[in-house]
Order: C-alpha cells, then sequence, then structure tokens
C-alpha cells in the first residue's frame, strides 16, 4: 500500500469515526462531513488516479448512494446513512464500493440480530415480523419494542468498510 492510499484511508477512517460519535451521541450525521467527506473523496481520487479517477469516485459515490437509497425510502434507514455510504464510495471504486456496501448491510444487519438479543426481545421481534409477512403490510413497532428505537447505522458501515478493506487488501 502506497503512502497515498494509507493516507486516504487514515482520512476516510477519521472521518468515518466522526460520523459514528456523532450518531451514538445525537443520532445524527452532519451535512457538513458529509459535504467535506465527499470532496476529500473526489480530490484523492483526483490526485491518484487524475481524470478517470474522478469517473471511478463518482460511479463509487452514487453506488454507496443508490443500493442504501430504497431502505430509506421505505423508512428502513436515515437519510444520513444513506448520504455517508455514498461518502465513503467518493474514496474508493465502483468495485471497492460494492464490497463496501456489501459488508455494511451484512455488518448492520449482525448488529440489529444482537440488539435484539442483547435486549431480550427476539421473540417479539420474531413474531412481529411474521405478523407482518402473513398481513403482506407493515405494522408499526410497539413503543417499547427495539425495533422502534433508532439505529446508529454508521457503526454498520464503519465495521463494512473497515471488513471490505481487509477482505479486498489484506485477507486474501
Amino acid at each position: 500500500m502506497s503512502i497515498e492510499q494509507m493516507s486516504t484511508s487514515i482520512m476516510l477512517l477519521v472521518l468515518l469515526g466522526i460520523a459514528v460519535v456523532s450518531d451514538l451521541r445525537c443520532h445524527r450525521i452532519p451535512n457538513l462531513l458529509i459535504v467535506v467527506g465527499l470532496a476529500l473523496g473526489l480530490i484523492s481520487q483526483v490526485y491518484a488516479s487524475g481524470v478517470d479517477g474522478l469517473g471511478d469516485a463518482a460511479l463509487a459515490t452514487l453506488i454507496g448512494f443508490a443500493v442504501l437509497l430504497p431502505m430509506y425510502a421505505l423508512g428502513g434507514m436515515a437519510a444520513g446513512d444513506v448520504k455517508l455510504m455514498a461518502m465513503v464510495g467518493s474514496f474508493l471504486t465502483p468495485f471497492t464500493a460494492l464490497w463496501a456496501v456489501f459488508f455494511s448491510l451484512m455488518a448492520g444487519a449482525l448488529c440489529g440480530v444482537l440488539i435484539v438479543l442483547f435486549r431480550g426481545q427476539l421473540k417479539q421481534t420474531l413474531a412481529r415480523y411474521w405478523l407482518i409477512a402473513s398481513a403482506r403490510a407493515y405494522l408499526a413497532p410497539a413503543a417499547n419494542e427495539v425495533a422502534g428505537k433508532p439505529f446508529p447505522y454508521s457503526v454498520a458501515i464503519l465495521l463494512g468498510t473497515l471488513a471490505s478493506g481487509y477482505w479486498l487488501y489484506i485477507g486474501r
């Protein structure tokens, strides 16, 4: 890994760390952080690969945004999480952005299951989803249900980005 790649990776991880802290503290990812991150990601791609890097970064940004957008549209994710994944994509190539999204979705599912288990609501959650599947309609979670609480998905994006980096560059 070159110095440029290492500094870009560190920059991305610092931005993700700030997003995680903000998400955990106030359930919000600042738009300024996203805009600064997008600019830094695009600039780093242009610096590393010229105009081709800009095209790759733009496509990777679109991939990060587009894959999570349907979950936002269905109410399963906040807009800040979708924008954060787009920001992550701006630092990556389209191929690595797909892997980062894939691992982030896996990390989100694992985190969700762990939260349900930790809060002792597995039976209640499974019953609710069984009703949703049976009725073929969305049923809002009860006030005391973990499914109705904010989920800091930035943690899953950070874990997924780290896992994809390990998978693509170190683990092979």
